[in-house]
């Protein structure tokens, strides 16, 4: 697939904080990327180089081919960041409007207030919304200029669970349509919704870029979880983390499970109903990203 984006080598300071080591990553055309990492993983700063709103360092960043600050390159994208501040005395559909006019073939507003469950919102102040209601439509204004890419940056902090899975459809909606999305979240289930290629980020570097099948395969992590008496489990080899139910049973998240069956069971340890099963997104970037600490 053709690529639209790039990072080459990209280094980004911020006084004395490095907030990007190195860091390459491309984005093809076509496809939903998944951007995971911590709080202060560089998510943010990444966005903000591809789409013009920061200078790398050092190293490259090209958008379309040219410079993200030439705005014939950030017609052609849409972005919501964390935090977005709408006139409060505006109307959803003035809002939607003053933005369209900054594109020279926007999205058709009816398309696009439905697409985000808005339409029945199009009269009403932004003053007088939700804070559900703001970040839908916040997130609706990025596909206002009919875009070829889109960044969304934790494009559903805030929102109950039929609100996301909305905002999820519009995504995926856009996305069958052709357009590429970039997109970070916290919540792991939401990249697993969306994202078919994941890309997890820690301490400023890419810890790891695959789908998400290879993802979760790349620390070998799985979950083995058995009822027994045992006062220290996560002392066991290769244990990242432990879990403790009220009938006794244990589950532990571990990258070898072949050498902790085999701990059990030389050590003595009685043990029933043992099962191992592969691990979720999330616990396989809790290991990653304790992996990269452990190393820092």
């Amino acid at each position: 697939m053709t690529v639209i984006a790039r990072a080459a080598e990209i280094t980004r300071r911020y006084g004395d904080a490095l907030a990007l080591d190195r860091v390459t990553l491309d984005i093809r055309a076509g496809e939903i990327v998944g951007l995971l990492g911590p709080n202060g993983a560089g998510k943010s700063t990444l966005i903000n180089l591809f789409v013009g709103l920061r200078r790398p360092t050092s190293g490259t960043v090209t958008l379309f081919g040219g410079s993200p600050q030439d705005p014939a390159m950030r017609r052609r994208i849409g972005m919501t960041p964390q935090e977005t501040g709408l006139p409060e005395t505006l109307r959803v559909g003035e809002i939607i409007d003053f933005v369209s006019a900054h594109f020279p073939e926007p999205c058709d507003k009816d398309e696009l207030l439905a697409r985000f469950g808005l339409s029945d919102l199009i009269k009403r102040q932004v003053g007088g919304l939700s804070g559900g209601q703001k970040r839908r439509l916040a997130v609706a204004l990025a596909f206002t200029g009919n875009p070829e890419l889109v960044f969304l940056d934790e494009p559903t902090t805030g929102l109950d669970v039929e609100s996301r899975r909305s905002l999820w459809d519009g995504i995926a909606s856009f996305h069958e349509e052709g357009g590429t999305v970039l997109v970070t979240s916290h919540y792991i289930e939401e990249i697993e919704a969306l994202a078919r290629r994941v890309v997890v980020v820690g301490h400023g570097r890419v810890l790891a870029d695959d789908t998400m099948e290879s993802v979760r395969g790349i620390v070998g992590v799985r979950r083995v979880s058995f009822t027994a008496d045992l006062p220290d489990p996560e002392g066991l080899p290769g244990v990242l983390g432990a879990e403790r139910a009220g009938d006794g049973r244990i589950s532990l998240v571990t990258t070898d499970p072949d050498r902790l069956v085999v701990e059990l069971v030389t050590g003595g340890t009685p043990f029933t109903g043992l099962e191992i099963k592969p691990t979720t997104l999330e616990e396989a970037f809790l290991a990653i990203t304790s992996k990269e600490a452990a190393h820092v």
